[in-house]
């Protein structure tokens, strides 16, 4: 654990993780109540000609658009934990892709939801911008997560950082992700759930902290 900044005390140095933990919680409730909300506005989801709301399921939709940009606003604290729980000695070739993952993923979030905002209340008889939104969100941005999943395992496995356990879980979480991806319904939320396992236990090693 680092030490943090000089002139900061180690209790306001090992509050970071903490407070970060908790975020990467809320990330992972809000990405998966946004994500169930999608599938259940969208039950036929991108495999068709075109993406149907189902009837009267059009609130649920707009409900989890919604939720969406706070989830990467939490991500982004989840992040800085993650990368706090690793101290300083990180690997930079697995760092840069650990970085340009997560980043690209929030990308992925805020895109989707620009892309579906702007059309749910327009006319689109082809359902383009919804396929459009539905496949950043699904495929492209669940292949970030993947890689996101499988460069935190590695660096959980290079420096001892993170138990067996979990690095057998985030490995097979990854390659899911990466995989099956949109293929397999309801498979994305395999990547809220790696993310509650990660941050409640960086929130139990930080209160074991001395």
């Amino acid at each position: 654990m680092t030490q943090g900044a000089p002139g900061t005390t180690r209790a306001e140095s090992l509050s970071t993780p903490k407070a970060a933990g908790l975020a990467g919680v809320v990330f992972a409730v809000l990405l998966a109540a946004a994500m169930v909300l999608a599938r259940i506005a969208l039950p036929g989801g991108a495999g068709g000609e075109q993406v149907e709301i189902a009837p009267g399921r059009r609130g649920a939709l707009t409900t989890a658009l919604e939720l969406v940009p706070f989830a990467g606003i939490a991500f982004l604290w989840f992040m800085g934990a993650l990368r706090e729980h690793t101290g300083e000695a990180e690997d930079r070739f697995i760092a840069t892709v650990f970085l340009g993952s997560g980043l690209v993923f929030v990308a992925c979030l805020f895109g989707a939801v620009a892309a579906a905002g702007t059309v749910l209340d327009a006319e689109d008889p082809a359902g383009f911008g919804r396929h459009f939104a539905y496949t950043l969100l699904t495929t492209y941005g669940m292949r970030m997560a993947a890689v996101f999943v499988l460069a935190t395992s590695a660096i959980g496995r290079k420096l001892g950082v993170l138990p067996r356990p979990l690095i057998l879980i985030g490995t097979l979480s990854g390659l899911v992700l990466l995989v099956v991806g949109s293929t397999l319904p309801w498979s994305e939320l395999v990547f809220p759930a790696w993310a509650l396992l990660i941050s409640v236990y960086i929130l139990r090693a930080a209160r074991r902290s001395p």
